[in-house]
């Protein structure tokens, strides 16, 4: 069913509500899973990502899921599972997936270049995502989820991994001048509007992870990725209160 946008430019509002600049509402848990070093549940909008993390530990340097990582640093290998229930087409996922091997792959970099790898020689950090719910903005969420259960598991790190997407109000085919951006598009939206994902490191605007796998007019491109960074800082600040809650209640229940 084709995206009705045409009470976007009446009423500035999109079809679930939220203004152009909006993020969806968040919500995010750490230490979820108690036998895991780290671990994490995050929510964007209804997209719902399971996130544990295992090591650094000395083991196999080979695996199935997407890995960088050289002798003299530790290894970071991500695998990825989507459930069979976590969209409406019920599509089964298996390991030969190739999109589900990209985002492994582009995972896997992003943090290599953002862990002290070095720290760790001939050992190996394994990320494993569990996929319940999609709804858009799905390797933003990986990402966000991956970094509070790196957090979690104190695997040392320069900054925050913080994702979004953003997007334009227009198709490609459509060529309308007018088009605007849009931040952290839905299921829906992706389904009908190019769109981008763009993660930063921290509050700064330094980009650690960029894919784009629509075609888009190239004068709307600065605006997307300019929306897409001022929105990966909102969700740093989000992910920074996050982490500083479960610290709070963990020094609340040693003094207690």
């Amino acid at each position: 069913m084709p995206l009705d946008t045409s009470t976007y430019s009446l009423a500035l509002l999109r079809l679930d509500g939220r203004r152009w600049n909006e993020l969806r509402r968040m919500h995010a848990q750490i230490s979820t899973q108690p036998t895991a070093d780290g671990s994490s549940y995050l929510e964007m909008g209804n997209t719902k990502v399971i996130c544990t993390v295992a090591g650094p530990a000395e083991g196999r340097r080979a695996g199935g899921g997407g890995g960088t990582g050289g002798d003299a640093n530790a290894m970071v290998q991500v695998e990825i599972g989507i459930a069979g229930f976590s969209s409406v087409d019920r599509k089964r996922r298996g390991r030969g997936d190739k999109r589900t091997s990209e985002m492994q792959m582009t995972i896997a970099n992003a943090f290599s270049n953002t862990l002290f790898t070095h720290l760790y020689p001939h050992s190996t950090i394994l990320i494993t995502l569990h996929v319940l719910s999609q709804d858009g903005s799905l390797l933003a969420a990986c990402l966000n989820a991956a970094t509070l259960a790196l957090i979690d598991a104190g695997v040392p790190m320069s900054d925050y991994v913080a994702a979004c997407t953003s997007g334009s109000t227009s198709s490609y085919s459509s060529n309308d001048e007018a088009a605007d951006p849009l931040l952290d598009l839905n299921g829906t939206e992706e389904q009908e509007l190019p769109f981008l994902t763009v993660g930063t490191l921290g509050a700064g605007e330094k980009v650690s992870v960029l894919v784009m796998e629509s075609r888009v007019q190239a004068t709307r491109l600065e605006g997307m990725l300019a929306v897409g960074v001022d929105g990966c800082k909102q969700v740093k600040e989000i992910l920074d209160q996050i982490v500083r809650r479960h610290g709070k209640r963990i020094v609340e229940s040693v003094k207690t």
